[in-house]
């Protein structure tokens, strides 16, 4: 491959450019390695070693992802090199992961002026850190609705990742491929980062302007228009429901004909269907925060918390109170990718 300067000046005498991954406990490995070996086949397909990485955690030794699989670290929390890049890991449980001195530690590496990254629920240390103040971000699709409510300064998008002057973050999953891809695209040209993908059996890049979540059509395997709209409305309406009668009149159908379309593609009714994505936000609230539970209730469009909790148990077979409490008052912040 013919080697030729990028636009930030990186080429063979460049200086490694250093990573310091740091792996919180229940880490998600799909992230981690991804990015890990799209640095690797970047120095593969150099020719020289354009990029290093360090494995780091508290108090060193090793550390277990949320697949089982224990790995070593290279480093507990040291103080790093000013031009290191610090991406934090997360996974399962996040907020338990996120003790105060690794917190500290990040805010201390911060004001150094290290540049900090995320994978996946890494979002949520940085967000605690006070380090996404202000920023653009993204987190998992399933931990969005918890972090909107535990961090309302942060501009939150539903992007595959964002990068923000020294801060990133990807959704996770594979998400942390493509931001890789584009940081080596930004040293080394686009011709490179094309050549890393094709190792990695990877055919689509996506950007900063790709959203995570597959389309509605896709996801529900129903390919019809109308329905579609109505679903993407009931998704972006949750506090506040909107009724069958006003959904039908937006796609210019009669209420009939709506119940007929629901019942036909999705065997429920509409208000059947509405209330399951209703209760799904719940549920993630309840278990991503520290919400009270009269207030996930008004955060998913129920005005009164006895019929909330009787809706809840109808469909998860317990009470939210008891959900909460089975997942130790806070519960996981997992990820679909674990």
């Amino acid at each position: 491959m013919t080697q030729s300067r990028s636009k930030t000046g990186r080429h063979p005498g460049t200086a490694p450019r250093g990573f310091v991954f740091v792996l919180l406990d229940r880490f998600t490995l799909l992230s981690f390695a991804g990015a890990v070996d799209a640095l690797r086949l970047a120095n593969r397909a150099l020719g020289f070693e354009a990029y290093r990485w360090r494995l780091a955690g508290e108090g060193g030794g090793n550390v277990t992802c949320s697949a089982g699989c224990t790995l070593r670290l290279d480093i507990g929390l040291d103080e790093l090199h000013h031009d290191d890049t610090v991406v934090i890991c997360g996974g399962e449980d996040v907020h338990a992961a996120s003790s105060k001195p690794l917190v500290s530690w990040i805010r201390r590496e911060a004001r150094r002026g290290v540049a900090m990254g995320a994978f996946c629920t890494g979002a949520y240390t940085l967000a605690e850190a006070g380090l996404l103040d202000g920023k653009r971000a993204t987190i998992h699709w399933e931990n969005h609705d918890g972090f909107i409510e535990d961090f309302p300064q942060v501009d939150l998008t539903r992007s595959v990742y964002v990068i923000d002057g020294n801060r990133m973050t990807t959704a996770g999953g594979t998400a942390s491929i493509d931001l890789m891809l584009a940081l080596i695209a930004q040293d080394y040209g686009p011709e490179v980062a094309n050549a890393v993908a094709d190792q990695q059996i990877y055919t689509t890049i996506r950007t900063d302007r790709d959203q995570q979540r597959l389309s509605v059509p896709t996801r529900i395997g129903v390919r019809h228009p109308k329905l579609g709209q109505v679903i993407r409305e009931m998704e972006d309406n949750i506090e506040e429901p909107v009724s069958p009668a006003e959904l039908a009149r937006q796609v210019g159908l009669s209420t009939r004909q709506l119940e007929r379309l629901f019942r036909r593609y999705l065997n429920r009714s509409p208000k059947r269907y509405y209330m399951e994505l209703r209760l799904g936000k719940a549920r993630n609230l309840l278990l991503q925060t520290d919400m009270s539970v009269i207030n996930v209730a008004l955060a998913s469009g129920f005005t009164s918390p006895s019929h909330f909790s009787k809706c809840y148990r109808a469909h998860y077979q317990t009470t939210p109170y008891r959900e909460r409490g089975s997942h130790g008052g806070q519960g996981d912040q997992h990820t679909a990718q674990d």
